[in-house]
């Protein structure tokens, strides 16, 4: 079968890669096109767009971007009827993949989304387009079950994708971990657009200069170009990098500072104890203020439902405040005791569903299948 994949992050390319190697497990005619990245594309994925020429982030950037977006969106529509799919596979991205899921439904083309936008946390209104554009969704959240059940939408609960990747780079591992006393490694996880790489790494590294005594490592970008980061680094003698190996990174780690997103579950899944760093565009953020309704911006703190790791947000992100949250973390026992025990707790949750990758993969194939089924007898 013919399957086209729309991700748009670093994030999407790792669980799309995943993805497809589920679905070539089951479908040995499997023919992939996407959006993506290397990741997906050493999964064999023939890549039309890499998402790095995609990641346009905040309200004010994607004005600035809006041609370029409305160009892609043409793009892509034209490329999809072209490859004539059995199906699109979604892979969050919602401002983007939202629009391509209710034009793909109005051309007969059957719609599933895997990782579902985060309309809990605004622009709740999408569920209307969502219901009415996408034939399978699934979730990767615990609490978007019960969600999307009070507006009566069926989804799937897969388990989130991320405990089967963390798990098997441990368990792969052939020199034992440190134990956590005796590691000297603060990570730095920036983010993977330069935008925000250029807001919050000059924060962080003046953490650095004022703690020699620690080791810090910054962990690059897959999508970025290492002389985007010479300047930023240069005359820091407790700062080196790594790129591609942000899971070498954690592996190692003593505390890490970390962007939000993705990157929070993962430093969790590694049992880091972190500070999550969040600032961005002063206007984009005042916007984003008043419509977005969480109580947290971490996932770690939404899935657990309490502050397990300090959040810095926007003017609260300055290096003093790092340093003296990160002092708490590395030399108080009783909040890392609390930190180990919530990150227990949330491992637990995010696993209840057992492998995403293969049950996601198993939940499309057996839906093509049963669609092509009955399509064949109504044809009769």
């Amino acid at each position: 079968m013919k399957y086209y994949i729309i991700a748009g992050e670093a994030s999407g390319d790792l669980h799309g890669s995943n993805l497809i190697k589920s679905l070539s497990k089951l479908d040995d005619k499997i023919e992939v096109r996407a959006w993506g990245g290397d990741l997906m594309q050493d999964a064999g994925a023939k890549i039309v767009k890499h998402y790095r020429e995609l990641a346009f982030m905040g309200f004010i950037e994607v004005v600035k971007n809006l041609g370029t977006i409305l160009k892609n969106i043409s793009f892509c529509k034209q490329d999809i009827i072209e490859f004539k799919p059995d199906v699109l596979i979604l892979i969050d991205y919602p401002g983007f993949n939202l629009r391509i899921a209710k034009w793909a439904k109005s051309k007969g083309i059957k719609v599933v989304y895997y990782i579902s936008p985060q309309i809990w946390a605004w622009k709740e209104n999408r569920i209307n387009t969502i219901k009415s554009s996408v034939d399978k969704m699934l979730v990767i959240l615990p609490f978007e079950s019960e969600f999307y059940k009070k507006w009566n939408y069926h989804v799937d609960y897969v388990g989130h994708p991320l405990v089967e990747v963390v798990d098997s780079f441990i368990q792969n591992q052939t020199t034992p971990r440190k134990n956590w006393e005796s590691r000297s490694i603060i990570g730095i996880l920036p983010g993977s657009r330069k935008q925000e790489i250029n807001i919050k790494l000059p924060i962080m590294l003046e953490v650095a200069k004022q703690l020699p005594e620690y080791q810090f490592v910054v962990g690059k970008a897959p999508g970025i170009e290492d002389a985007f980061y010479d300047d930023l680094l240069k005359d820091l003698k407790n700062v080196s990098t790594l790129k591609n190996q942000t899971y070498n990174l954690l592996y190692g780690a003593k505390a890490a500072l970390v962007t939000s997103g993705t990157a929070t579950l993962e430093t969790a899944l590694f049992d880091v104890p972190q500070i999550i760093c969040y600032k961005g565009n002063s206007i984009s953020y005042e916007i984003a203020k008043r419509i977005i309704k969480i109580k947290y911006i971490g996932l770690v703190n939404l899935i657990i439902e309490k502050p397990v790791v300090k959040e810095l947000i926007q003017n609260d992100l300055t290096a003093e405040n790092i340093i003296a949250e990160l002092k708490q973390i590395l030399d108080t026992p009783t909040k890392q005791n609390q930190i180990f025990e919530d990150y227990a707790t949330l491992k637990t949750l995010l696993a209840t569903g057992g492998n995403a990758s293969k049950n996601a993969a198993e939940i499309i194939f057996n839906y093509l299948n049963k669609t092509a089924i009955s399509s064949k007898v109504v044809s009769q």
